[in-house]
């Protein structure tokens, strides 16, 4: 196709460009079952305007998904959310949300390729759909905290019951948050990276 010189062609806008302070990038997951809020958690914090994957759920998924607890759901993730956030005028962190139905998790493996650590969203009314999850991070060494996001009906349960029922090590963080607040978000990606540092220090992290 022949462009003519009254064609536009539009980039990035200009506050999606990445800050010209940025010295250092890593990846960070998002990860959890269907529904527990990772596209919501991408989209409050990201400062530039994410990216979703977002599809309309239809008959189709009807007996193959599992939207127990998630009735009023009508999108779902089909393969990624992204997006980005400055931790520091020279830490830049990019984030990418799983797909939490079971079918579409093939695509984690190369989702879960070269990210530094992960945040866990738990719905404390689903507990049993996190433990593939977190399965899977302890099988790829992706070092991770658990964040449990607060929906009104969610039943609240002191941090050591859960950490027994989630089989956790004593030393993983877990933090409340409110995924719709960016504040919360950025929160529980700061815990990550305390939590991160505090591995790097110890050299458990590799």
């Amino acid at each position: 196709m022949d462009f003519k010189s009254s064609d536009t062609i539009t980039g990035p806008r200009t506050e999606d460009h990445l800050p010209s302070t940025a010295r250092a990038a890593a990846k960070i997951v998002i990860v959890g079952g269907f529904g527990v809020g990772k596209t919501t958690m991408v989209g409050s914090v990201s400062e530039i305007r994410p990216l979703t994957t977002e599809e309309t759920m239809t008959q189709a998924g009807v007996g193959v998904d599992d939207n127990y607890g998630s009735d009023t759901k009508t999108a779902t993730t089909v393969a990624m959310d992204f997006g980005r956030i400055s931790i520091t005028e020279q830490l830049v962190l990019y984030l990418f949300g799983t797909p939490g139905q079971e079918r579409f998790w093939f695509l984690w493996n190369g989702l879960f390729e070269g990210a530094l650590g992960a945040v866990v969203l738990i719905d404390t009314r689903r507990l049993e759909v996190s433990f593939d999850v977190i399965g899977r991070l302890e099988e790829k060494g992706v070092p991770f905290v658990i964040a449990v996001n607060s929906f009104p009906d969610g039943p609240r349960y002191p941090a050591e019951e859960l950490r027994a029922a989630l089989d956790l090590s004593p030393d993983i963080p877990i933090v409340e948050c409110d995924a719709r607040r960016r504040a919360s978000s950025r929160d529980v990606l700061m815990t990550l990276m305390r939590f991160l540092h505090s591995l790097a220090m110890t050299g458990s992290l590799t």
